[in-house]
């Protein structure tokens, strides 16, 4: 990417989006067309359309997605499904119909079958049933990677996919109903320590098997892969190890400095038995995770604003 390109961040205000542009900027990059989801509806094509009209980016990083975790993703099916849908559509048809040299839509792990063979390669996608809590989730992630497989192959555009694994680090969502599994421990074992609570309840057996990766590692994968990569497909970003749910629950409150019992409320569902992704492709193009999970979620802590809980 030219230093001097118009670069459009879709959803530059989550987590993934502001990391992207932490490191596009410190790489350098000053040219942004940026909009918040108040200022433009990604779900609105009219919309969409006219902004790529107007301000012609010549690179698009997609990172923008309603999110969550298995409550949101289990309750809020239609609108996990239909969102998900209209943005990615709407932004990769306007980013064809204006000449965008370079796009890289951002998907997830969970789109990969739920039984598949672990770790997780590229191909295993399509091969069995999907996680039935965010099925609807996954459905629209699997229809971004082949509308860009569609476009690439049909119009020739250089549309790239990519699947990062879960993903930690600023910016992250802490809500009690709607967050991931590792920022909703945090706000859990933090609120403990402050409350003097005896115990904190985990949701399941704690056995799942897990991958995290700080989002400023995912920022600098996505960098390499915008200059290195060109091809149909998708390709994982993940760490290559993992750990599992009552292991990370104890690192958590090392960090935090909770001192008191974790407990199971085993009437609670466990999810994908594991994730873990294969990123063998990845390393073999010169790219690996640099920040330890341990370390990461400290720094996390430390400067996370904890009024937020």
């Amino acid at each position: 990417m030219e230093k001097n390109a118009k670069i459009y961040i879709a959803g530059h205000r989550g987590m993934v989006g502001s990391a992207l542009l932490r490191k596009l900027q410190a790489e350098g990059y000053t040219n942004f067309a940026l909009r918040s989801s108040k200022e433009l509806d990604l779900r609105n094509q009219a919309a969409v359309q006219a902004f790529f009209e107007a301000e012609k980016p010549q690179y698009v990083f997609l990172a923008a997605a309603k999110v969550g975790g298995i409550v949101a993703n289990n309750t809020y099916r239609a609108e996990f499904l239909y969102d998900n849908l209209m943005m990615e559509s709407n932004v990769i048809e306007a980013a064809y119909r204006n000449g965008v040299k370079k796009l890289m839509f951002l998907g997830s792990s969970c789109i990969y079958p739920k039984m598949a063979p672990q770790p997780l390669t590229e191909d295993s996608l399509l091969t069995g049933l999907l996680e039935p809590t965010n099925e609807p989730y996954a459905i629209a992630k699997i229809a971004g990677i082949k509308l860009c497989d569609a476009y690439r192959a049909q119009y020739g555009c250089d549309f790239i996919s990519v699947m990062p694994t879960n993903l930690y680090g600023p910016n992250d969502n802490y809500h009690p109903e709607n967050s991931h599994v590792l920022p909703a421990m945090l706000r859990k074992f933090h609120l403990a320590k402050e409350a003097h609570a005896p115990a904190v309840t985990l949701w399941g057996t704690g056995k799942p098997l897990r991958e995290f990766m700080h989002v400023d590692d995912l920022a600098d994968a996505c960098y390499f892969l915008m200059q290195t990569y060109s091809a149909p497909g998708h390709i994982n970003i993940g760490v290559g190890h993992d750990i599992s749910i009552l292991e990370l629950a104890q690192m958590v409150q090392r960090v935090v400095g909770y001192e008191g019992r974790i407990e199971h409320d085993l009437s609670k569902p466990d999810g994908t038995p594991r994730k873990l992704m294969d990123v063998s492709k990845l390393h073999a193009m010169g790219w690996k995770a640099k920040i330890d999970l341990e370390t990461g979620i400290q720094s996390v802590y430390e400067a996370l604003d904890k009024s937020i809980f």
